[in-house]
């Protein structure tokens, strides 16, 4: 299932997403250090407040049951699922500790940011899926998102002429160097374990090709490809922001 949403051509292409303008100015940072907050301050609210929410939610829709025998394939199948998730929340709290440590680092200004509406669309979506969908949709929502996410990881990655001793690249110190420091927690092997795992939990799922589920899988991908493209802000958007302040 996995492999045919990636190879899916989606409403929005995916590399609109990985090739975003403030994907590409980070890689090649020469993102201001405003712009960086803004997206930060957005991000934080979906690490911190919204993810746990939906975490929670799928959580409570594993279909433990006392007749299920503790060897049995449906208790080992529960208790893969609620690792992967349990793993996934204690992750996000770690995250969200770390914007914040980041921003105070680098001098990253959270608070003076109002929540943009592809923030409050995404965080619907969230809670749309945790309150209404089967945790079946809930795992590929969460699959779909840490498999962005992992690709992202790419396009924050220093190019071969780029880096912290080459000046000329960078328009704003405290932005490249948490950057720098971006990339390295998301480019370590646990979280990219933990997305691996995501995927195989997903493609267990034993979802049949043609089948209703396999047309909201589809569906899903192609929302979350949508919601991460929306998600990053615009370059000048923080200035916009500012002059409204």
């Amino acid at each position: 299932l996995t492999e045919h949403l990636i190879s899916k051509e989606t409403t929005k292409p995916y590399s609109a997403a990985v090739q975003h303008p403030f994907l590409l100015a980070a890689r090649s940072r020469k993102l201001d250090s405003s712009l960086l907050a803004l997206w930060l301050s957005q991000d934080r609210i979906y690490a911190a407040h919204a993810y746990p929410r939906f975490i929670g939610g799928l959580i409570a829709k594993i279909p433990f049951a006392a007749h299920h025998g503790i060897r049995s394939t449906q208790e080992a199948r529960n208790q893969r699922v609620l690792a992967l998730l349990t793993f996934s929340l204690q992750n996000v709290v770690r995250e969200a500790g770390f914007f914040l440590n980041a921003a105070e680092k680098f001098g990253l200004d959270l608070e003076s940011w109002k929540e943009r509406s592809a923030t409050r669309a995404y965080t619907a979506e969230l809670a749309r899926v945790a309150n209404w969908g089967s945790l079946e949709e809930g795992l590929i929502f969460l699959w779909a998102m840490e498999k962005a996410s992992s690709a992202y990881t790419c396009s924050w990655t220093l190019t071969p002429s780029s880096g912290p001793h080459n000046k000329s690249s960078s328009q704003d110190g405290n932005a490249e160097l948490a950057i720098n420091e971006f990339v390295g927690n998301w480019t370590n092997n646990e979280f990219i374990k933990f997305v691996d795992d995501c995927r195989v939990v997903v493609d267990s799922l034993g979802i049949e090709r043609g089948s209703e589920l396999w047309t909201r899988a589809e569906v899903i991908w192609d929302r979350v490809v949508e919601l991460e493209i929306d998600f990053w802000p615009e370059i000048g958007e923080e200035l916009l922001q500012n002059s409204r302040k």
